[in-house]
């Protein structure tokens, strides 16, 4: 067995995780001297401007409670040159209640100032130190690695002109997987965002199109769910979402006792926070969850994604030494009703009336692909505008970079009013990318985004391959 020094484990996983583009790196804190000097952010935790003032609860969903302007970085240290903005607002539990959460704006020169894009990132962790909005500012401790990596798309908008809204969808809780919750987190986004006088939008009903690719396609794909009920005024030109987990039963089932197996730990503690079902499966959880189960449990409350892959990769949340309802776990009806609620396209009322681009990988090693096309048959049957593309040679993370020019095609097309009425269906059999396949001012991303893919590996085997390595090398 190699051993590292924690420094040089910690680096080795950082630089693995950035280039995988999916995974997040273990929660690093900041020191007390660089604190105390105000050159690192505080973490969300003890950042006053996170907390909600008194009264806060009276407002409407999508009010500015708070805003600061912010200095953003790649990976904490690379100055990204626009202007960059964070707003508190008040959006709503699973229950209806208040809570507040955080939104990062970028402003890039010469914005297109009636509209925005909602970027969704697949954080994925359920703890508040994962939070795209911490790891987006200068010299923040690169906690997660997810919102990192996928700044890098983030910036391909902003090179076209769009300003861009990445919000803290996971609400105060840090609640990965209650997708009903992240869908009005990004909607009341979009309202705060809206109502932002400081950005200088040129109008009170911008448009918008949201995306999200994992774990941010659970809160694009309920923004698209319940924008028609919840948020109908918002001016929606279009939604964009890849490698949707559309089904949490069948994701779960999918990934159990795979590497990917740890996702699925912080999907309970999210799905149990006070702002999501903690009402309900607390008592249970109580009762069911062993003295390894809670371990495991508390390991997700404080680590990001990599952590959290890694502790508990291959073993099974089935397993009566995690729960003393073993393969009766689904079948609890408590539980049942919960994962039930949070099924995509289940109810017709919640079909999304703008056009959407949902696209996926056949071959999807974390998301069930037939999960996604159950999505796209029901919204399809329903009446809404679904465009689908199957990817055939790709995983999950080779698939977001392959899918991007695809991606932005439509998010302009959605702008402009040209997407197409109806349903379609499509299958890419490319597996690269062309470095000028959206004009020569993305070609720097493009070209960098290329060298992710071969970082990757064909079907993401080089993803598998070096998890398996830090797995064995890597100790917590």
């Amino acid at each position: 067995m190699v051993h590292y020094t924690s420094s040089v484990r910690l680096a080795m996983v950082a630089m693995m995780a950035i280039l995988l583009g999916f995974v997040s790196a273990r929660p690093a804190v900041p020191s007390e001297r660089h604190s105390s000097r105000g050159l690192i952010p505080q973490a969300p935790s003890k950042d006053p401007f996170y907390q909600p003032p008194a009264g806060y609860e009276n407002e409407d969903p999508g009010t500015i409670l708070r805003q600061r302007k912010i200095s953003v970085a790649f990976l904490g240290l690379i100055p990204d040159p626009v202007e960059a903005y964070q707003l508190l607002y008040r959006t709503t539990s699973i229950n209806g209640s208040a809570i507040a959460t955080v939104t990062t704006v970028f402003k890039p020169v010469n914005p297109k100032t009636d509209r925005f894009v909602s970027f969704a990132t697949a954080y994925d962790s359920s703890a508040s130190i994962c939070d795209p909005s911490y790891n987006y500012q200068l010299f923040a401790a690169q906690t997660d690695i997810i919102s990192s990596a996928e700044q890098l798309i983030l910036q391909a908008y902003l090179l076209l002109g769009y300003i861009v809204a990445s919000p803290d969808y996971e609400g105060p809780d840090t609640a990965f997987g209650p997708g009903r919750l992240a869908g009005m987190g990004v909607l009341d986004n979009m309202r705060a965002v809206s109502n932002f006088k400081d950005l200088g939008l040129s109008t009170a009903t911008p448009m918008i199109v949201g995306t999200g690719y994992s774990g941010g396609a659970i809160a694009t794909g309920w923004a698209a769910s319940l924008q028609p009920n919840y948020a109908p005024e918002l001016d929606i030109k279009g939604w964009a979402q890849g490698g949707t987990p559309a089904n949490l039963t069948g994701t779960m089932v999918f990934i159990d006792g795979t590497l990917f197996s740890g996702f699925l730990p912080p999907a309970v503690v999210g799905l149990s926070t006070p702002s999501a079902y903690g009402a309900e499966l607390t008592p249970l959880l109580n009762k069911v969850i062993t003295t390894k189960g809670q371990s495991v449990l508390q390991s997700a409350r404080t680590n990001c994604a990599v952590g959290d892959i890694i502790n508990f990769a291959e073993q099974s949340l089935f397993s009566t030494s995690i729960q003393t309802l073993g393969d009766g776990l689904l079948t609890d009806p408590t539980i049942k009703s919960v994962l039930d609620k949070n099924t995509m396209g289940v109810e017709k009322s919640e079909t999304p009336t703008a056009p959407v681009f949902v696209y996926h990988a056949s071959q999807d090693e974390i998301i069930p692909y037939a999960n996604a096309s159950t999505l796209v048959d029901s919204w399809c049957s329903n009446g809404a505008d679904v465009k689908f593309t199957t990817f055939s040679n790709g995983g999950h993370a080779t698939t977001e970079v392959v899918g991007l020019p695809d991606t932005i095609n439509f998010v302009q097309s959605a702008f402009a009013g040209t997407t197409e009425s109806g349903c379609s269906t499509s299958t890419e059999l490319n597996s690269t990318l062309n470095p000028i396949a959206l004009g020569v001012e993305l070609e720097p991303i493009l070209v960098k985004l290329i060298e992710v893919i071969a970082t990757l590996g064909k079907s993401d085997s080089n993803v598998k391959q070096n998890l398996n390595v830090l797995k064995d090398v890597v100790k917590w």
